[in-house]
């Protein structure tokens, strides 16, 4: 197995501690909860200050995968195991990490029941979304896309609320329906490259290798982009693939909420820019029409149905499906700043909404209702609370100085450089997602403090600060100091660029395929044998 500047595999440790801790708490007492919580969430510590390792020893001029780890698993059909990052994974499994750690420790006490068993789901969980950012083989990554759904079920279908095991199983039929359709583009893949007419004529599962051949546009660019597409559009999810969303968001735990939207999301974002466009770079340019405006629907719809909520949390998840319109509008622009754009937005829409989920957490703990016409006045008696309200909405909002607005600013440059109408209808989903988290803070901040429920409520306590405060750093430091977090991607987004100009070179020029090509000789052939047998009988 290769290794790394530090002489050991790096990311396979990262990745299987969770793994490895959610064993050892299989073996502990179902008594001691308060062993099973801290044992959690020192591992999730550890894994979290392990991945950290990853950023002094990662050279951000570099495109190329770094810290690769690779060794024969099922050699006879070309299964490797084999891992790395570059800097758009980097930034992904940094926030992973964060995340998992804070959702176990908001977690607390919002779950009192089957409690080892909850946090043996999230570890495991971890270790799934950590997978999927450092797999370099298709097979190797499909395992881990795969196991990400087992423990998200669970988490919704047992400690969720409301109409939990309907969202459950919505969300698991949703994702596992559009994973089929990914699998079957794979095994596509797989063998196309194994023709020598369009590949290397070996049979592999290496996504290195994969992303190198050049498949011809039709048939089958234009059939593989639909199946990658619609494993990942549900997962993002894109309009009109959103409707699990709202469900799992409504009805799972806090961390389960936290963890979906910070991180699980962010896995169709990713697999578009990962595999779609260097891939199947002519088809991406083919598709732009489709995808931008399903992501400016999206932008739109999702803001307005915002508009329309009662319930706080359902707010939230729509607010989720116009972020992350955004972050497609940017990858679809297909140019430089739309895609750094869009990958940064990734990581901010993880922190602000994070941390938008977890007030909602709090205050449901709190009153056990999260009906907006419940509140009002709470900055009154819960003043700290309010203040991270505020950091966390107008980090969502896109206030200049905050996380968010360093991203939608990069993605509306680069929907202005490919499309000015896209540009200035992305625009409107600004306003509106400023109209609705201004409301929604009016209504619960604000007014008089007039329910008894709300005059005995506490102010956030510092477990809670705590955990908050790292989301907060978070959001000032990308929105002030964003030039780290952009320069570490800037190699592998160029790289992408590479890919998709040339695919769009091809596309404009209309080249014939290789196999196109082979094609039209022994159709010359044949109509050349046919004339000549012709002109024998004349003869």
């Amino acid at each position: 197995m290769e290794t790394n500047a530090y002489g050991f595999p790096l990311l396979s440790l990262i990745a299987y501690l969770p793994l490895l801790g959610a064993i050892a708490i299989l073996f502990m007492k179902n008594e001691d909860k308060k062993a099973i919580m801290q044992a959690a969430f020192g591992v999730s510590i550890v894994t979290m200050l392990v991945s950290f390792l990853l950023i002094p020893g990662f050279d951000s001029g570099k495109a190329d995968m770094q810290f690769m780890e690779k060794a024969e698993w099922i050699p006879s059909i070309g299964v490797s195991y084999a891992t790395g990052i570059d800097g758009i994974s980097l930034l992904l499994i940094i926030l992973t990490t964060i995340i998992s750690s804070i959702a176990i420790v908001s977690s607390f006490t919002a779950i009192s029941d089957r409690i080892k068993e909850y946090y043996v789901a999230i570890l495991f969980l971890e270790t799934g979304m950590i997978g999927v950012f450092i797999s370099l083989d298709f097979f190797l990554f499909y395992i881990f896309w795969e196991i990400m759904l087992v423990p998200m079920y669970f988490l919704i279908g047992i400690w969720g609320g409301g109409r939990r095991l309907y969202s459950a199983i919505k969300f698991f039929l949703y994702t596992l329906f559009g994973s089929l359709f990914m699998l079957l583009g794979i095994l596509a893949v797989y063998f196309l490259n194994a023709d020598p007419a369009i590949g290397t004529g070996q049979y592999t599962f290496s996504i290195l290798e994969l992303q190198k051949i050049n498949l011809p546009m039709h048939p089958y660019q234009y059939w593989l982009f639909l199946a990658f597409f619609l494993g990942f559009a549900i997962k993002v999810p894109m309009f009109p693939f959103h409707t699990w969303l709202p469900d799992a968001h409504t009805d799972a735990p806090t961390a389960g909420s936290v963890i979906l939207a910070g991180v699980l999301l962010k896995m169709g974002t990713y697999g578009f820019v990962r595999f779609c466009l260097p891939m199947f770079p002519a088809a991406s340019h083919y598709f732009v029409p489709l995808m931008a405006g399903l992501a400016l629907v999206g932008i739109v719809y999702g803001a307005l149905v915002a508009l329309a909520q009662k319930d706080v949390k359902r707010l939230v998840a729509y607010s989720s499906v116009s972020h992350l319109g955004f972050v497609m509008l940017g990858i679809f622009s297909l140019n430089t700043h739309g895609i750094t754009g869009s990958i940064l937005q990734m990581v901010n829409h993880g922190i602000s909404t994070g941390a938008l989920f977890l007030i909602v957490g709090m205050i449901y703990e709190r009153r056990h209702t999260r009906l907006i016409a419940d509140f009002g006045g709470l900055s009154n008696r819960m003043p700290i609370f309010a203040a991270f309200f505020a950091v966390s909405m107008f980090s969502s909002m896109g206030l200049p100085g905050l996380n968010g607005f360093v991203g939608e600013f990069l993605i509306l440059v680069g929907a202005f450089e490919f499309n000015k109408i896209y540009a200035g209808i992305a625009v409107i989903g600004i306003i509106l997602g400023a109209a609705y988290m201004l409301w929604l803070f009016q209504r619960m901040m604000f007014g008089p403090l007039d329910n008894p429920e709300n005059q005995k409520l506490k102010d956030m306590n510092r477990r809670e600060i705590a955990y908050m405060a790292p989301l907060v750093l978070f959001m000032f430091w990308i929105g002030l100091f964003p030039r780290p977090f952009i320069r570490v991607m800037e190699p592998a987004v160029a790289k992408i660029i590479q890919r998709l100009d040339a695919g769009k070179v091809a596309l404009e020029r209309g080249e014939i395929s290789p196999v196109e090509e082979v094609k039209s000789d022994f159709k010359s052939q044949k109509l050349a044998a046919r004339l000549d047998a012709a002109q024998k009988l004349e003869d």
